[in-house]
């Protein structure tokens, strides 16, 4: 007889929580600039083009919220999961609030017009990737027999 683990009560119960990953990305990559500037875009481009990916990454997080929320599952990865979206923006991204936050801190560096912010994110980026959502697949792969049709048909980002 084989023996499996029993499904965790959440997809993400750890330390490694994606707004304190992002959160800490942003905060070093602001000192890391503080320290050391260097520009990352012309100076005449970095507020415009920062302000507008800043709304963009705040409208698009708002839309994966409400779609969450309409399909009746929490937000937070510490609940448990009740229902695999497949609506709005989880048609084309399995993750679009953490394709929010990465655009959000993406808009943030070319604003604050520093490299150092694009540094951190590729570093929030891998622990997402590496850690933070493979954790979550395996719950919901334990947790919902639909879950790998989903995971083959909608690509993890973009």
């Amino acid at each position: 007889m084989v023996e499996t683990a029993p499904v965790p009560d959440s997809a993400n119960a750890g330390l490694a929580r994606p707004p304190v990953i992002y959160l800490g990305a942003i905060a070093l990559g602001v000192v890391i600039h503080f320290v050391w500037p260097v520009p990352l875009v012309p100076g005449a481009v970095s507020m415009p083009a920062g302000v507008v990916g800043t709304l963009a990454a705040v409208a698009f997080f708002i839309y994966a919220v409400r779609t969450f929320k309409a399909a009746g599952t929490p937000v937070p990865g510490n609940l448990p999961t009740t229902t695999i979206v497949r609506t709005g923006p989880y048609r084309f991204s399995r993750n679009p609030i953490y394709l929010a936050f990465s655009l959000f801190q993406l808009a943030i560096a070319v604003w604050v017009n520093s490299p150092w912010l694009v540094v951190t994110l590729v570093a929030a980026v891998a622990v997402m990737s590496l850690v933070v959502i493979p954790r979550e697949e395996r719950y919901l792969e334990a947790r919902f027999p639909e879950y790998p049709s989903y995971k083959a048909s909608v690509r993890r980002w973009l």
